[in-house]
This record gives structure tokens, C-alpha cells and sequence, in this order.
């Protein structure tokens, strides 16, 4: 059964190299039970809320199976949490999973709401933690391995070790990796995205404005 390996938070730090000045992107993995609200898991703070954050990015999901991947291509170790994920998960693909898509973990009810977009700032923590960020942005959008976002439906605690049970999946197809490429690879497939119930508003916008042109 698909399982929860950890659990990763952070706080806001200075950071000169940050687009604004501060970052939360150095998570480290916590022991125990640790409670998760509609904002996302205890003991992690957003710093840039204008592009974080909020009840469609509460909590960003990344599997095992792609750091792993990612070590193959980097020739390096990589930890649990290095991609600012809060769960680092094994033995679902999460984005191969339809947005829309439930989650059970714990007593937590998720639902994959958003995707993320890489940018500088984790270009540049890549670099600072020693692996060959050249090009990242490109290499990271390249490979369609982005991990979602979730958001709380259910509030309650989380462990690693947690059994993660598929509770529900959509039948429109539309998948992570398809949201991905839709808002950043080819926006020509924006309109696919009307498909997806209970779609994010920042992302229901992003098509609005592209059918308005």
C-alpha cells in the first residue's frame, strides 16, 4: 500500500538570493503526529504568499519514486524534504493521479487542487546544497515530474509510516501532469482545464484570460 515516508516543514529565512528576500524552501523532516489545517501542516509558514500558499496550495506532495529519479540525473544523494515537499510519499504516482484526485492519509482528507511551477529560488537552492543547477527551471519543467498541491478537506494529524488510500479519483482524465503542461508548456490545452470540478479560482482565471484573447 502506498505509505507516507515523512514529513517536512520549514519557516520563513532570510536569504539573500531569494526573490524576496526570504524563503521557506529549506524543509526538515519532523517526527511524531503533527496536525494539518486547511492552511497546510503545523510548523510550516509560506513566505512569498503572493505565489504560495493559501486553501488550492495548503500542503505540496513529491514521491519518493521521483527524488529517486532525480538522483539518477543529478548523480547525488537526495533527501527526504530537499524539494520543499511537506510529504514525501512511496508507492503512488502522484503525478500520473487526476486532479480532483483524494487522498486519505491518516485521519487527513486531501484533494490535488494545483501543481507547482519551479522557479528561481529553487534553482538557486539547488546550487547552494551542491547539485548541478544549470538550467533547472528547464530541466525540472522538462522531466513532467512537478508533484501536486493539496488542498485540506479534512483537517485532523498526519505520521510518517501513514497508509495513503485513494478515496476518490475523477473520471476527466485530466491529469497532474497534464495541469502542468497546460499552464506552462502549452497553453493551447488551458481549456481542457474546464473539465475538473471544483477547479482552483487562480487557475479558473489563468484560462478565462487565455479564452478572452
Amino acid at each position: 500500500m502506498p505509505r507516507l515516508l515523512s514529513v517536512n516543514v520549514g519557516l520563513p529565512k532570510e536569504a539573500e538570493w531569494a526573490g524576496i528576500g526570504r524563503t521557506s524552501i529549506d524543509k526538515a523532516r519532523v517526527s511524531g503526529v503533527v496536525k494539518v489545517t486547511e492552511l497546510g501542516v503545523e510548523g510550516d509558514q509560506v513566505s512569498d504568499t503572493q505565489h504560495h500558499g493559501g486553501i488550492d496550495q495548503a500542503v505540496y506532495a513529491y514521491a519518493r519514486e521521483d527524488l529517486d529519479f532525480w538522483e539518477g540525473e543529478l548523480a547525488l544523494p537526495i533527501r527526504d524534504g530537499q524539494f520543499a515537499e511537506n510529504l514525501t510519499t512511496e508507492g503512488i504516482d502522484l503525478n500520473s493521479a487526476a486532479v480532483g484526485t483524494r487522498l486519505r492519509v491518516g485521519d487527513v482528507l486531501l484533494e490535488i487542487a494545483s501543481v507547482r511551477t519551479p522557479c528561481n529560488d529553487f534553482k538557486c537552492w539547488m546550487g547552494l546544497n551542491g547539485f548541478d543547477n544549470a538550467a533547472w527551471v528547464k530541466r525540472f519543467a522538462a522531466a513532467l515530474r512537478p508533484g501536486p498541491y493539496l488542498r485540506v478537506l479534512e483537517t485532523g494529524s498526519i505520521a510518517a509510516g501513514d497508509p495513503i488510500e485513494v478515496v476518490h479519483e475523477p473520471d476527466h482524465g485530466i491529469t497532474v501532469r497534464d495541469l502542468f503542461i497546460a499552464l506552462n508548456l502549452d497553453r493551447t490545452r488551458l481549456p481542457e482545464l474546464l473539465a475538473i470540478d471544483d477547479l482552483a479560482p487562480r487557475l479558473r482565471r489563468r484560462v478565462e484570460d487565455y479564452l478572452a484573447r
